[in-house]
Formats: C-alpha cells, sequence, structure tokens
C-alpha cells in the first residue's frame, strides 16, 4: 500500500492559529467543541510548536507565538448541533459574546460568535432549514 501525501483522517485544508496562550486556546476548544488532540510537539523550554486538533470532520493547527511567528486573531467558522448550547458553553469557558445567537431574514442558519482568551473569533451556527 503506497504512502499517502497527508495524515490518515484529515482535511485538505485546515486552519492555523499562531497564540500567544495555545494552551488557553487548546483549553477553550476542548470545553467548548469537544476538541479532541491528534499530535502535539513541544519545545524544549515547554512552548507548544504545533498542536492539532479535532473537532468533528476538522484539524485545527496551532502554536505558541513567539520571534519571528507573532500571534494575531484568527476567524473560525463552525457549524454544530446546538448554536445557543455551544454559545453559553464558550460563555462559561472564558469567551466574550462577540454576537448572541441570532438568525437573519433569508439565512438558513442560527449564528452566533464569541472570542477566545486569545481574541480569536469562533462564529458558531446551526443550520435550520
Amino acid at each position: 500500500m503506497a504512502s499517502s501525501y497527508k495524515p490518515a483522517g484529515f482535511p485538505s485544508v485546515s486552519a492555523y492559529i499562531m497564540a500567544k496562550d495555545a494552551r488557553a486556546v487548546i483549553e477553550f476548544a476542548t470545553k467548548v467543541f469537544g476538541a479532541m488532540p491528534e499530535r502535539r510537539f513541544d519545545g524544549p523550554d515547554g512552548r507548544i510548536m504545533h498542536a492539532e486538533l479535532r473537532i468533528e470532520d476538522s484539524v485545527v493547527m496551532l502554536a505558541e507565538a513567539h520571534g519571528d511567528w507573532p500571534s494575531f486573531p484568527s476567524w473560525l467558522h463552525v457549524y454544530v448541533a446546538d448554536v445557543d448550547d455551544t454559545y453559553q458553553r464558550a460563555l462559561a469557558a472564558g469567551g466574550t459574546s462577540i454576537q448572541p445567537p441570532q438568525r437573519r431574514e433569508g439565512d438558513p442558519d442560527r449564528r452566533g460568535g464569541v472570542a477566545d482568551p486569545c481574541g480569536n473569533q469562533w462564529w458558531i451556527s446551526t443550520q435550520l432549514s
């Protein structure tokens, strides 16, 4: 069997977050989305050099910002089974509200947004029709 050009079960495109506190992002995503750790590589100084979190059928990659690799806020969109429940879990996990879940005219989704402790925006949606 020929080896694959990517890890088994990984999507072709993944978001990558450079965070000033990668551990805080991992904790947030685990509490809010049930993220499961995949691979993780720590540097000799204990800094997270690279980590991967599986959220259902997707993988979010992240690392600890440092030196030439500064932190910057990312925007991510996640479909969830219950946007209102997920929004409340995000607030309980230290997230800050950007927009409470709502449905706008013509939009088949009910969506809201939260910022994690590092300022990344997580837009969450549940398709209603």
